[in-house]
């Protein structure tokens, strides 16, 4: 959406540029899940730090005393620093000299006030439970700071847009573990994903940019195709190619996914304006005989 976004108003793009950063996205959002993943680490591990300095006090008081590092040394965290294909790949994207020590220190700090880490450490045999409900309280609390949210936005231009995954995929990792050494690849975006559906759309969108038009002018009524939002114009031509190239695809699913869009990256009204047009559109496209679906209940 973006990329067909950004061609509309610089008409210089090629098919090859817009490509090109469409795949550098693709390997963006993968490596941006890894940074939080390590980010969330070396949070955890500062625990030990903090155990540190707390044992070299003159004059430790009794809460210094009775602390133990369990945010670092409990056996989820431990199968996250063991994991050598895990560190393999964090190599690979350079992620180690992108953590900030400062950072780190102050994400902790602020999470060491909190009561939900007070009483963690309270207790006394925590359980794989309490290591997973800690660990996801961790996280919120870093998806929530400041410090960290700036990091990432400073690190990742994708941030903000693919934030949503990022945080599910972080979670669904976090419940999963201990886990396999290469548990991460499984959020490798597939070709099925990335090639077949975007990589297509993609092209189909850009090459019948004209067709779309055509097809959605009449439907328009009283509206110039000209004053139409911009990305509401790209959603419905990129409706329009779900509708007609993805035959397993539920017309219900592309009108709900693409009003969705619109609540998230257009104006107030763009949702009821593309509910409505993409509603008109299917029913006139499907007497045209131009939606074609595979199976039972896919065209309503």
């Amino acid at each position: 959406m973006q990329l067909l976004y950004a061609k509309s108003r610089d008409t210089g793009l090629t098919y090859k540029n817009i490509l090109e950063q469409y795949n550098k996205n693709i390997s963006k959002a993968f490596e941006l899940y890894l940074f939080n993943l390590l980010q969330l680490t070396k949070i955890a591990q500062y625990s030990l730090h903090d155990a540190s300095k707390r044992t070299a006090k003159l004059l430790p008081s009794k809460e210094d005393k009775q602390f133990k590092a369990t945010l670092a040394n409990n056996e989820l965290i431990q199968s996250l620093l063991n994991n050598q294909d895990l560190y393999k790949t964090y190599k690979k994207y350079h992620l180690e000299a992108r953590i900030e020590q400062d950072n780190t220190r102050l994400i902790y700090t602020e999470y060491l006030k909190t009561e939900t880490y007070q009483n963690y450490l309270k207790i006394d045999s925590p359980t794989f439970g309490d290591h997973k409900k800690i660990l996801l309280d961790l996280y919120k609390h870093c998806v929530n700071n400041e410090v960290f949210t700036d990091k990432m936005e400073e690190q990742y231009y994708n941030w903000i847009d693919d934030k949503s995954l990022v945080v599910g995929t972080i979670k669904k990792t976090l419940k999963a573990l201990p886990t396999a050494e290469n548990f991460f690849e499984q959020y490798i975006p597939t070709d099925e994903t990335t090639k077949e559906f975007g990589e297509v759309m993609l092209q189909k969108v850009y090459e019948n940019d004209e067709e779309y038009l055509q097809i959605i002018e009449p439907s328009l009524k009283n509206w110039d195709a000209d004053r139409v939002a911009i990305i509401d114009m790209v959603l419905l031509k990129m409706a329009i190619c779900e509708l007609t190239t993805f035959p397993t695809i539920p017309t219900k699913v592309t009108l709900n996914e693409f009003v969705e869009i619109s609540k998230n990256y257009s104006t107030d009204k763009s949702k009821d304006f593309i509910n409505g047009i993409l509603d008109r559109l299917m029913k006139k496209m499907d007497k045209e005989g131009l939606i074609k679906k595979e199976g039972r209940g896919l065209v309503d």
